[in-house]
């Protein structure tokens, strides 16, 4: 690919002086043409099959070697989407860095192999692992900012200079067609209403790969929308033009340091390039409109700009273009020879490496005090002796505050949940620690995961399992994977609190789901789901205290039901994950549950009793990690098994369990495995069609006499 520029220099019309001593606009010209010059390196890398992938930041260079040079490095905090490679060399990631990435180098530091190039990626200099998802970066950047503002107020934080700075910033950048996405919106709405210190840069090269701006939004131009948005700073600026860009950029950081609120800056910038080496912009550009974006090359007008100016001639001007050469053949050529991730690394850092919670140290014994309690009860405690126990933990959701409103706790009992779960913590606690989320699931996830990255210990609730779904790629593409595409450079460990299944006669089909099965598929997420109180206390301390992303899902049904009432265990009393609980012996069959089964499974094998039939009921207790130890047991001691779950019966986790049985404990089985499980159906409103539709004692034990009869 020809990338020649011309070294003539043609006179602008209305060109500025420059404001900038001579070596800062030096060194931006040489930013810009190294930035340049990689993306040329790759595409040669990419036509000869030696890197496997390839997306450049052509034709951004100016306003990206602008934000850089405006930013400090490992001072201020970057979420960059993948355009941004003039911005991460300005803050100091290597050629050779961003070559290990694109080889797929074990050496890599933004993802040791394990992420596509121009996912940037940067520990030393405070650059968050990014996924590809667009937009989805917009709300863990709020969320990082949130997180110096709490780091501020928040009393019993120790070595708060370590984790903060008083003024720092948090970058965040998009593409215009990003903007289209929901989250940007979300992100938007609590950094302006909570006035954090984010600086949007949305990148406007006028395609979101082949649609155009004006397809995107109404008018093309997002500034023109966002402007109304309270406390928001908003500029626009020709990305092109180096001294334009730097001045933008320095008016949007230092009135974010000021604490004034969050700024956008929309920066027009061109595409030269197709998106990526996998599109051809030959199919729905002119060449009219490819040639009019030439004229405004960024790199072109910088040159021009150095020699109207007679800041450098065409001699000097070609020896940093040379020198920027040999700099990326040389590093392209030590990253081609770099050591690839051993094969045996595959599946590292799905987990943190660090922390178990599976192991001993996790298992504590009760100390029980008081009288027996509920479930929500038992949680609510829970909830507020680690609030105590941990200065950096949040609380937060829909409606979870006792009462936004301060000045109303006086005179209001406080909502504290939908559940009352949360009561009090705000009125104990304070505002700072336990708030309300606008209502928004992404919301609420893509925050606590910024937060997270900081070392805040989120523990947020969706309110309904059924509503999860809006919030489904931070978990999936965000939340779960983030410590294993960064390769263990970055981590959110945080707890996802969510009211689940149905029972509640009324709960229809929005109130009454369950699903636990999806997101037992998403490897990086661990998941509890307690049948009794002692096990919600025990579970849930266990969920906060280590160090990966844990989803505690609380059944609805179980809240206040008397008979798996307990004895608050304790402050410190915890429950190692993946260890099942033996609820009754039994030596005929098993039952293999969790959840509001475990209660019906008991009932049944009461009932089975009288029938002559020994009945064993395990209570999993948590899903990931599962003890498949205890099932194996349980197999070869009993040779039949009933698996029993209130999810659907197709694709439920009991499906998971049945095949794993009969691929490791065939010879034990006397009968097949009968599974237990709602039809596939949503859940009705009407009572009873609702008692069709999900799992009860009946069929359990109907399941228990066919296994034990077979």
């Amino acid at each position: 690919m020809d990338t020649t520029t011309p070294l003539e220099a043609t006179p602008e019309p209305g060109a500025m002086a420059p404001e900038m001593a001579a070596d800062v606009l030096l060194r931006a010209f040489r930013l810009m043409s190294l930035s340049r010059k990689i993306d040329d390196k790759e595409i040669q890398l990419k036509n000869q099959s030696q890197i496997f992938f390839q997306i450049s930041g052509a034709g951004h260079e100016a306003i990206l070697t602008a934000a850089g040079l405006v930013f400090k490095p490992g001072y201020d905090w970057f979420f960059p989407y993948y355009r941004d490679r003039a911005l991460c060399l300005a803050l100091g990631v290597t050629p050779y860095e961003m070559f290990l990435q694109a080889v797929g180098a074990a050496d890599d530091p933004a993802s040791g192999g394990r992420q596509m190039p121009s996912h940037w990626g940067h520990t030393r200099w405070n650059i968050v692992s990014q996924g590809s998802a667009t937009a989805s970066q917009c709300l863990q950047a709020v969320g990082c900012a949130e997180a110096a503002l709490l780091y501020e107020k928040l009393a019993g934080i120790d070595n708060r200079g370590a984790l903060c700075k008083a003024d720092e910033v948090t970058y965040v950048s998009l593409g215009e067609g990003s903007t289209s996405e929901g989250e940007f919106w979300e992100s938007l709405n609590t950094a302006c209403s909570r006035k954090a210190p984010v600086v949007y840069l949305v990148e406007d090269n006028g395609w979101a790969i082949s649609v155009p701006a004006e397809v995107q939004m109404p008018g093309g131009s997002v500034s023109d929308l966002v402007r109304a948005f309270p406390h928001l700073r908003v500029i626009a600026v020709d990305g092109t033009d180096f001294v334009a860009s730097y001045r933008a950029m320095r008016d949007a950081v230092d009135y974010a340091r000021a604490r004034l609120g969050p700024a956008l800056v929309h920066a027009k910038v061109i595409r030269p390039y197709s998106h990526s080496l996998s599109d051809d912009e030959r199919l729905y550009k002119t060449p009219g409109e490819r040639e009019q974006e030439g004229r405004r090359d960024p790199i072109k007008k910088m040159i021009n700009f150095l020699r109207v100016h007679e800041l450098a001639t065409v001699k000097e001007i070609e020896a940093i273009q040379a020198d920027v050469e040999r700099e990326v053949n040389e590093a392209a050529k030590q990253a081609l020879v770099a050591p690839k991730p051993a094969r045996e690394t595959a599946a590292l850092w799905v987990y943190s490496p660090d922390i178990e919670p599976s192991s001993s140290a996790f298992s504590t014994d009760p100390q029980p005090d008081g009288k027996a309690d509920t479930m929500v009860a038992a949680i609510n405690r829970t909830l507020k002796d680690e609030l105590a126990h941990n200065p950096r933990i949040v609380v937060f959701g829909e409606d979870v505050a006792d009462c936004s409103r301060e000045a109303s706790l006086e005179e209001v009992q406080g909502k504290g949940g939908v559940f009352k779960v949360t009561h009090g913590l705000q009125r104990t606690y304070g505002s700072d620690r336990v708030f309300n989320s606008p209502l928004a699931e992404a919301n609420i996830i893509g925050r606590a995961v910024g937060m997270a990255v900081r070392g805040i210990k989120p523990v947020v609730e969706i309110q309904f399992f059924d509503y999860i779904w809006p919030a489904m790629l931070q978990l999936r593409d965000e939340m779960s994977m983030l410590r294993y595409r960064s390769g263990n450079r970055w981590s959110c460990p945080m707890v996802v609190r969510v009211p689940i299944g149905g029972y509640l006669r009324g709960g229809a089909p929005y109130h009454s789901q369950s699903g636990e099965s999806i997101f037992a598929h998403t490897p990086g997420i661990r998941i509890a789901f307690p049948s009794v109180a002692q096990d919600a206390v025990g579970l849930l301390r266990t969920a906060i205290r280590c160090d990966d992303p844990v989803m505690f899902l609380e059944h609805k049904h179980l809240y206040r039901q008397t008979y798996n009432k307990g004895e608050y265990p304790g402050s410190n009393f915890m429950i190692p994950f993946g260890k099942a609980s033996v609820r009754r012996d039994g030596s005929d069959v098993v039952v293999i549950t969790w959840g509001a089964l475990v209660q019906r499974a008991l009932l049944a094998a009461q009932q089975a009793e009288k029938d002559g039939i020994s009945v064993a009921v395990v209570d999993l207790r948590t899903l990931v990690p599962c003890d498949w130890q205890a099932i194996g047991e349980w197999v070869a001691r009993t040779n039949r098994v009933v698996v029993a779950h209130e999810d659907q019966l197709t694709c439920g986790f009991g499906a998971e369990i049945a095949a794993r049985i009969a691929q490791d404990h065939f010879a034990h089985l006397d009968a097949p495995v009968r599974r237990v499980a709602s039809l596939d159906t949503p859940v009705a409103y009407c009572p009873d069609l609702e008692e069709v539709i999900l799992p009860n004692a009946s069929t359990v034990l109907d399941a228990i006499r066919q296994t034990a009869r077979y």
